[in-house]
């Protein structure tokens, strides 16, 4: 048989974090269901703990169970002690250590030596996964980039140059010129807001403050650390011919900047796939588009094993009566006395919720004396929810989100109003969409109080602002779900997967020379 017959080999390499790997296993699925051999490759300590949350799963190379994608392990220098199932996943500053330091050389040999019958034909690399990139030029691997955020944080980002260029933002990333926006929904008419408007690289609405821009998270020594990074990544990203973004049209639409230009003057093509990225790919609309079945999402590997009583619980709770919580995987605590508000603003609702809480000192010391035993019944503390059955349960109608968008958009694809309370990083962004551009949900203040909280909660659940929101939500979600936004994205795949396809051969001769 001749080359052309091989299936071509793709090895997907994401930033090690359950938001990232996620979406990143969604997209090999695709890849896969269009004739390409599809392994991701994750570090040891995420492997570990795939293979600890999900029973039936051998450590080494395994299939993950949905249209043959294949898991495989990278070492990562990161001591068992620190990464076994029961310990915190690895902080920032140890995981850009390994990236860098120790898991390049693994990733060369593996490039190499090739698998799954025959060498790599494309690598797709999440973009804070850059380290990749250099790997990938020395072996000769052609490689895109995967961005599993939305394409305006995207934009933002692929901005810095520019807002270097026009002095928005110092040479260490910090605002250089001071912003009045406040926290909250308040009007401003603050200088930084208006010269990023003006780049268009985000819809005039947004009003940003350049303080909520994705790479200042933490102090100001974190922030000039991240920031380096980010420039880094950028320097790296001029690799990639084509970016695949978890973006979808009514979110592509809604950008100053189309979605089909490039990015940057010399960017790479942008190619939005985020309606296969949806939950678990789950969706009637992909039957109408492509045949194919729906998946339950107990088919992704997770970091962590999910509190099942959480469905049960709800199957007892009145339809559309539920407030669900959660801050995502990978958030740093909100604060003690954050915490305590918001704890005291949903036991004041008199509403059932169900709230996913780290079983961690940093998260529920934060909690009022005896509070778990003093709503049981009407509140459910876990660890870990299985949030994608969750937010397509009838009984649930807020979502309190910390608008990562992962969650951003499962709750859209389920069509769940969401109370915003962003942390840091594309939260922003993202929560500047929900509130202002699509208004499909409210924005808590930064000052957290129990009378915020409950009042917010109010207006989401009930009321005219509430069955405006849900409208508003229902329309956005018939824009996402849709047969034609399906076929839009499994187009952009396809049109990839040609790609390589063509030159899978000529690789494959060039191998066979070497």
């Amino acid at each position: 048989m001749g080359a052309e017959a091989i299936q071509p080999a793709v090895l997907l390499v994401p930033f090690p974090a359950q938001g990232h790997v996620t979406p990143m296993l969604h997209l090999a699925r695709a890849l896969a269901a269009h004739g390409v051999a599809a392994t991701v490759a994750v570090p040891d300590f995420i492997h570990r703990r795939f293979a600890a949350a999900t029973t039936g799963r051998a450590t080494g190379a395994t299939t993950d169970g949905c249209g043959g994608v294949e898991l495989a392990s990278i070492p990562s220098g990161i001591p068992l002690a620190e990464s076994g199932k029961d310990a915190e996943p690895p902080g920032f500053g140890a995981i850009v250590h390994a990236m860098e330091n120790h898991m390049p050389a693994h990733l060369e040999r593996m490039l190499l030596t090739g698998f799954r019958g025959g060498r790599v034909a494309s690598l797709v690399v999440d973009v804070l996964a850059s380290w990749a990139v250099p790997v990938a030029e020395r072996c000769g691997v052609p490689a895109a980039g995967f961005w599993p955020a939305m394409l305006a944080s995207y934009r933002a980002v692929a901005a810095i140059p520019e807002l270097l260029g026009k002095g928005i933002i110092s040479e260490s990333g910090t605002p250089a010129v001071e912003s009045n926006h406040p926290d909250n929904d308040g009007n401003d008419d603050g200088q930084d807001k208006q010269v990023i408007r003006g780049l268009r690289i985000l819809p005039g609405q947004l009003e940003l403050s350049a303080k909520e821009l994705p790479w200042l998270v933490g102090d100001s020594a974190t922030q000039k650390a991240r920031f380096a990074f980010w420039l880094q990544t950028l320097r790296r990203a001029r690799a990639f011919r084509s970016v695949l973004v978890n973006s979808f049209p009514a979110e592509a639409s809604s950008n100053t900047a189309s979605a089909d230009d490039d990015v940057g003057v010399q960017g790479p093509r942008v190619l939005p796939v985020g309606p296969l990225m949806l939950a678990a790919g789950g969706n009637a609309e992909r039957a109408k588009c492509e045949g194919g079945e729906t998946r339950s999402s107990q088919e992704n590997p997770s970091m962590w094993q999910a509190d099942e009583t959480c469905i049960r619980w709800l199957d007892a709770q009145p339809a559309g009566s539920v407030v669900y919580v959660s801050f995502g995987s990978w958030v740093g605590s909100i604060g003690h006395d954050k915490i305590r508000d918001l704890a005291l603003g949903l036991e004041s609702t008199g509403r059932p919720f169900l709230w996913a809480l780290k079983d961690d000192p940093s998260w529920r010391a934060g909690l009022p004396c005896g509070y778990a035993e003093r709503v049981a019944g009407r509140g459910k503390l876990v660890d870990w929810a299985p949030q994608d059955d969750v937010l397509a349960h009838e009984a649930v109608r807020c979502y309190l989100t910390h608008c990562g968008w992962n969650s951003t958009v499962e709750a859209i694809h389920h069509g769940v109003r969401m109370l915003c309370c962003p942390v840091s990083g594309d939260q922003f962004i993202n929560c500047a969409y929900i509130t202002r551009v699509w208004e499909v949900g409210l924005r808590l203040g930064s000052v957290i109080s129990r009378d915020g909280v409950r009042d917010c909660i109010e207006r989401i659940m009930d009321g005219a602002e509430g069955t405006r929101l849900k409208e508003r939500m229902e329309a956005l979600r018939q824009r996402v779900v849709t047969a034609e936004a399906w076929c839009l994205a499994q187009g952009n795949v396809a049109s990839f997967v040609d790609e390589i396809k063509r030159e899978h051969p000529l690789l494959m001769q060039i191998y066979n020379i070497l």
